[in-house]
């Protein structure tokens, strides 16, 4: 569902995930992505995609995000906003929408391109029926 007015916040994380975005190394696909998020404790952090000769080992933004999350102590975010080059707003992959889900839950994904059209989807929506750890009990 697209939103009419832009909160403060989201229009930072996609600021930061536009600049961010110059820093993606993508030689094989020229793909490039930025990420930014919010923590619970109110801290922003950014991430581009990283390209690997060995595609699969290739690192997608919204994780480049998360990891760097993580690695900060940071254990809970509260949104995330992703930016790409397209005229169709591109939203996260399979694999980053499961970590999204495992670290955000069902937290609101801003969709951005370069032309100024946003987005704005809940992961419950990107993510059915999700996978966490309420199955591994």
């Amino acid at each position: 569902m697209a939103q009419e007015v832009m909160k403060h916040a989201d229009q930072e994380l996609i600021d930061m995930a536009t600049a961010v975005r110059e820093n993606a190394y993508a030689p094989f696909s020229n793909f490039r992505v930025g990420a930014a998020l919010e923590t619970d404790d109110g801290d922003m952090i950014d991430g581009c995609n990283v390209e690997s000769a060995s595609y699969g080992l290739t690192v997608c933004a919204e994780r480049v995000a998360i990891w760097k999350a993580i690695s900060q102590g940071k254990r809970k975010i509260k949104h995330i906003a992703v930016v790409a080059d397209t005229e169709e707003l591109t939203p996260p992959c399979g694999v980053c929408r499961q970590i999204i889900w495992e670290f955000g839950g069902d937290i609101p994904v801003i969709l951005a391109n370069l032309k100024g059209k946003t987005e704005v989807v809940q992961m419950r929506d990107l993510l059915p029926r999700a996978f966490d750890t309420k199955f591994l009990k």
